[in-house]
C-alpha cells in the first residue's frame, strides 16, 4: 500500500507538475518549463511549503485532467493532505499511549497505565519537543535520526520473524540475511552520526543516537541468545499454529 502511494506521489510531483504550474504573477507554465522552474535547484524545492505545493498542484492537475474543476481539485487535495496529517498525529499519539501504558505495567507505576495519564504524557512530551526551540520547529531537531530509527524498526520486525522461524524449525535465511544487512548498515550509519554529532557539539542528538545504538546492539544480543537457546534446547516447543 505504501509503495503504491509512493508511486502516485512521484507521478504527481513529476508528471503532475508538468500539466500546469501557477507561478507568481499568475503565469501558468507547462511541460519542461514547469518542471525546471519548480525544481530549478535544491534550494528552490527545499522547505515544507515547496513540497506541499508540488504535491497539491500536481495531484490537482491529475484530477483536473478527468474533468474536475481545478479549484475543486485543489480543495480535495488540501483536505487529503490535512486528513493524512491528522490521522498520522492521532496514530502516533495512540501508539505512544500504548507504549507508556505498557512501560507503566512493566515498571509497576500504576498511574502510567491509565489511558488519560498515558495520553497526557504522550501529548505533553510532544508539545515540549515541538516548542522548546521557540520557533515551533523543535520537533525537526529529531529529523536527522528519522532514517536510522525507521530502519531500526525494520530490523526489529526482521528480528521477530527470525526468532519465529527458528522456533518453528524453518530455514531463516530468507529473513536472517536481510536482518544482518539491515543491522550492519544501520549500525554503520549510526556510528557516522555519533561521530558527526560529537564533532559539532549536538549534545541532544548525540545522546539519542547513543541510545539508539545501544538498542541496536541489544537487538543483536537478543537474536544470538534466542539462537543459542534453541540450539542447546531443541526440545523447546515451537509456536502454536494459527487456524
Amino acid at each position: 500500500m505504501e509503495g503504491s502511494l509512493s508511486v502516485l506521489v512521484i507521478v504527481a510531483c513529476g508528471a503532475g507538475i508538468g500539466l500546469g504550474l501557477v507561478i507568481k504573477g499568475g503565469e501558468v507554465l507547462t511541460g519542461a518549463a514547469a518542471f525546471t522552474h519548480h525544481y530549478a535547484s535544491w534550494a528552490a524545492a527545499a522547505g515544507l511549503a515547496s513540497k506541499l505545493d508540488a504535491i497539491v498542484q500536481g495531484s490537482a492537475n491529475l484530477l483536473a485532467s478527468y474533468g474536475i474543476p481545478m479549484k475543486i481539485a485543489v480543495t480535495i487535495m488540501g483536505v487529503f493532505i490535512v486528513s493524512f496529517g491528522a490521522t498520522t498525529l492521532d496514530t502516533a499519539t495512540r501508539i505512544q499511549r500504548y507504549v507508556i501504558s505498557e512501560l507503566g505495567a512493566s515498571w509497576k507505576v500504576k498511574p502510567m497505565t491509565g489511558r488519560y495519564t498515558a495520553t497526557f504524557i504522550a501529548v505533553a512530551t510532544a508539545m515540549i519537543l515541538a516548542f522548546y526551540s521557540g520557533d515551533g520547529k523543535g520537533a525537526l531537531t529529531l529529523w536527522p535520526l528519522f532514517g536510522t530509527t525507521n530502519q531500526l524498526l525494520a530490523g526489529l520486525a526482521l528480528l521477530v520473524l527470525t526468532i519465529y522461524l527458528l522456533r518453528k524449525r524453518i530455514s531463516v535465511k530468507v529473513v536472517a540475511i536481510p536482518f544482518i544487512f539491515m543491522v550492519v548498515m544501520d549500525g554503520w550509519a549510526m556510528l557516522i552520526n555519533i561521530r558527526n554529532y560529537a564533532a559539532t557539539g549536538k549534545v541532544f542528538l548525540l545522546i539519542l543516537a547513543l541510545i539508539i545504538f545501544v538498542l541496536l546492539i541489544w537487538m543483536i544480543i537478543e537474536t544470538l541468545v534466542a539462537a543459542k537457546t534453541l540450539e542447546r534446547n531443541p526440545e523447546v516447543e515451537p509456536f502454536p499454529s494459527f487456524g
